[in-house]
């Protein structure tokens, strides 16, 4: 007997690195009986993708940064995309929108457009986790109401071009149309409870998995370059960094130099430079590191973000860094300590 086609789509609408591995985890571990179709509207996403894991993967440019060329160029590129999409799913009865945003035109439309063109009888929407976004609310302002308001007006010319008007937080915790909140392991949040689903971690590689002997990853930054610390405090640091890793038995080192650092900033001797041609997300993600060391990187909350709570990651030296911005150390520091990044 031919088995029943999969009438519930789910549709993951990316546009980083970061949302494309939380979308393959929420594919895979909660959509798993669903047809699951990847939608890139950064092109930097699709080529990331491993076309395995999906049933299709669809690029839906952004509108307003890349419109059709003549008149009205955004607006046929909103109903380019929906049609293109809808004609991706074909029927279905239910669908399952995620997306770490939803008042974006980029894919606010899909919200009515899309069950309305697909037969679909039941629509869900699901918030997936954008990192450190999610730590707190971005309520909308008056204007962005009226903003989306304004964006209705399409449906004059294209109806299936209908803007879900909503308030609150703009990600859309708030909106009636969203059932499910996904968020980060370790990551606070300020969402109803009753909607949030924690996420396992994001790595194929569990934090600590690494094949063979233990391996640490180093996170570059030019902060002697941009006068956050001088010459003394580089080599404190530095030299801090070599001894922890001594003292761990940790011989085998990634170092990750920044773009803008040319002079290698907190590389110990003996690491090995890591030149990659793919995001260091989707890098990461793939290798089982015991360890993240760096100063205050980004990377270091990434890193948070793709190997949850069992990663240790550690930041040396913040007591020798002088940043300019008010406030702005000892928010990190705050963050660092609520994320459970050790400082050393």
């Amino acid at each position: 007997m031919t088995p029943e086609p999969r009438r519930t789509v789910a549709l993951f609408f990316v546009a980083s690195p970061l949302h494309y591995l939380v979308a393959r985890t929420v594919a895979r571990h909660f959509e798993a009986d669903s047809r699951c179709i990847l939608v890139c509207y950064r092109d930097k996403v699709g080529r990331l993708v491993d076309p395995a894991d999906w049933e299709q993967v669809i690029y839906a440019p952004w509108p307003r940064f890349d419109p059709l060329p003549g008149r009205f160029g955004s607006h046929r590129r909103l109903t380019s995309n929906l049609r293109k999409v809808a004609a991706a799913v074909g029927h279905a009865d239910e669908l399952r929108l995620h997306s770490p945003v939803f008042d974006t035109e980029a894919v606010n439309y899909f919200l009515r457009g899309l069950p309305r063109l697909c037969g679909a009888r039941h629509m869900h929407a699901r918030i997936l986790p954008d990192g450190l976004l999610n730590i707190q609310r971005y309520p909308l302002s008056p204007a962005k109401r009226i903003a989306q308001h304004f964006r209705r007006l399409r449906r004059l010319v294209s109806p299936e071009l209908d803007y879900w008007c909503f308030g609150g937080d703009r990600i859309g915790s708030d909106a009636p149309f969203v059932d499910r909140i996904y968020t980060l392991p370790g990551f606070p949040n300020p969402y109803p409870p009753a909607k949030v689903v924690e996420l396992p971690p994001l790595t194929d590689a569990p934090a600590g998995s690494g094949a063979g002997a233990p391996r640490a990853l180093i996170v570059g930054q030019p902060l002697l370059g941009i006068g956050a610390l001088d010459a003394d405090g580089l080599a404190d640091i530095t030299r801090r960094i070599g001894d922890w890793l001594t003292a761990a038995g940790i011989t085998e080192v990634d170092y990750k130099a920044h773009p803008r650092d040319p002079n290698h900033e907190f590389r110990v001797p003996g690491s090995t430079l890591l030149e990659i041609d793919e995001p260091l997300e989707t890098y990461m993600a793939r290798r089982g590191y015991t360890v993240i060391i760096g100063v205050d990187s980004t990377t270091l909350f990434m890193a948070r973000q793709i190997f949850g709570p069992a990663m240790p990651i550690l930041s040396f030296g913040m007591d020798r860094v002088r940043l300019k911005e008010a406030g702005k150390l000892e928010r990190t520091v705050a963050l660092m300590k609520t994320l459970s990044i050790r400082l050393l």
